[in-house]
């Protein structure tokens, strides 16, 4: 059991690691920044965009903006098999994804690396288990760094099939050959918005894909902007058993200003800042109500987090009625998360997702 000072001392080092990572990410795409008109804009016409665009967003383009999950038929590509004996599947489909702004849609149609969704799953051999879905976090989404990311190992020995899902414009969706971050989430708060729905459409038709296979439950857990995406699940899918958001993000407005990206005064950035909000609440879980009920959730923050700090974390749990905990490390530099993951094992235990009377440490 690590001391306060030890866990004082490891946090203060994971902040640092965090507050670095970030203003590298910022140069990387500091250059797109530029290219973007809006990032030109003043203060003034940058509220009037806003605006006009918060005003498209209506109570009922709200109330239909996300799909119903489809049927789908996947292709399956073979990879090999797990150490116990399990077996490891890629799996693609078509996403089959329209644009609801005209003003993005030709933009956002024409990276053609991103009309097929795609998963891998890690499967028991013999009849279906109860499937995690894990959702990656911004930038990631390489099938290899994310069974190294996620303690797949530990997952797959606790009885859980998984399901590694692919978010748009990442991983074996990237657009082939563009250098740089994906351009989902994007400064432009319309590409955010049709990514969420792109993902949310893509998300559910793999949940219910599943179940149809015969697995007998099917949970979700996200990190980071995967959390985000785990907790806009909850307020849409009502099949889910469970979710787990881990260190997620909670509020695109939130992030925008933490990161000092909205105006050049502490008024101009009050008023972004709200405009921003109302522009994502179409797609934002702090603005919806969960159809998951909150002794099923599970937050897990991260209380030295400087990319999404433990206040996104606080934000959705109240919000959700759900529990919170957090490890003592930080976003990148994961101090203590092995304990957390372990009381996941024992969250699946006592919703009977699982059946163990001691989940072995991740």
């Amino acid at each position: 059991m690590l001391g306060r000072a030890t866990r004082s001392l490891l946090g203060s080092a994971a902040a640092v690691f965090d507050q670095a990572a970030t203003k590298l990410v910022y140069l990387q795409t500091s250059r797109a920044r530029r290219r973007n008109p809006a990032e030109a804009l003043s203060h003034d016409e940058r509220i009037e965009g806003l605006e006009r665009l918060a005003a498209f967003y209506d109570a009922e383009v709200t109330a239909h903006y996300f799909r119903e999950p489809r049927s789908i038929e996947p292709t399956f590509l073979n990879v090999g098999a797990t150490q116990a004996g399990g077996e490891v599947t890629d799996i693609r489909w078509p996403s089959d994804y329209e644009a609801l702004l005209p003003g993005v849609r030709d933009r956002y149609h024409a990276k053609v690396d991103n009309r097929l969704a795609a998963a891998r799953l890690i499967r028991h051999a013999g009849e279906p288990r109860p499937v995690v879905v894990l959702v990656h976090g911004y930038m990631a989404g390489g099938y290899g760094f994310e069974e190294r990311a996620w303690p797949t190992s530990w997952l797959y020995r606790i009885g859980l099939d998984q399901a590694l899902f692919v978010l748009p414009f990442h991983g074996v969706r990237a657009i082939s050959g563009r250098p740089g971050p994906p351009p989902f989430p994007a400064s432009d708060p319309r590409v955010t918005n049709e990514g969420f729905r792109q993902t949310l459409g893509d998300l559910r038709d793999l949940v219910h894909w599943l179940l149809a296979c015969g697995h007998p439950s099917v949970g979700l857990m996200g990190m980071s902007l995967g959390g985000y995406i785990t907790a806009l699940a909850c307020t849409l899918e009502p099949s889910l058993s469970f979710a787990v958001p881990v260190i997620p993000l909670t509020s695109l407005a939130d992030f925008a200003r933490d990161q000092g990206r909205l105006g050049t005064s502490s008024t101009e950035e009050a008023r972004e800042h709200a405009a921003l909000d109302q522009v994502h609440r179409v797609v934002s879980p702090l603005h919806r109500e969960s159809v998951v009920r909150p002794h099923r959730m599970l937050v897990i923050a991260a209380r030295a987090d400087r990319i999404t700090p433990i206040t996104h974390a606080r934000s959705l749990a109240a919000h959700f009625g759900a529990h919170l905990e957090a490890w003592h490390g930080g976003h990148l530099l994961q101090f203590g998360r092995s304990d957390k993951f372990r009381l996941v094992g024992r969250f699946l235990n006592q919703l009977g997702v699982i059946d163990r009377r001691r989940p072995p440490r991740p």
